[in-house]
Order: structure tokens, then C-alpha cells, then sequence
């Protein structure tokens, strides 16, 4: 009876976990696309890409090496801000 216990508590824990949920961007651009739009204004080496519900955010380097954020509106893809290191 004990080796029937622990898989059966096991069974039960793994049925109530919840599901993962995608998250559903709906009319939102893609990441892709707001990859696509900062590759337009330079930045050739992504290294962050940050997802703020109304923006994303994508950081990155230039062809010389120096840091790059470009900020795109989720709905529309344009971009709203640019910012380099110089």
C-alpha cells in the first residue's frame, strides 16, 4: 500500500498544476517585427528585448560596437525613441 502513495500523490500534483498560457499579443506587432524595424536603424547584435505592453524594447550594438536602444509602439511599429551611445 506505502508504493502506491507516493506515485498516486505525484499523479494528483502534476493533474492540478496549472497550464502555461501563451500570452496573446492580439493586434500587437510581432517581436520579429520589432527586431526588423531596430535592424533598419542599425542594431546588428541583439542583447535584450523587452516586451512592455504598450512598447517594445530593443537593445543592442551597431556595426562599431556601440549600445543601441530603439523603442517601437506594439500597436503600430513605429518607432518612438532611439537612443545611442556615443
Amino acid at each position: 500500500m506505502r508504493k502506491l502513495i507516493l506515485p498516486a500523490m505525484i499523479a494528483l500534483g502534476l493533474g492540478s498544476a496549472a497550464p502555461a498560457m501563451a500570452y496573446d499579443t492580439g493586434d500587437q506587432v510581432s517581436m520579429q517585427v520589432a527586431l526588423d524595424v531596430a535592424t533598419d536603424l542599425g542594431v546588428v547584435t541583439v542583447s535584450d528585448t523587452n516586451f512592455l505592453g504598450d512598447e517594445w524594447q530593443i537593445e543592442g550594438r551597431d556595426i562599431r560596437g556601440r549600445w543601441m536602444e530603439v523603442d517601437v509602439d506594439a500597436r503600430t511599429g513605429d518607432v518612438r525613441n532611439v537612443d545611442r551611445g556615443w
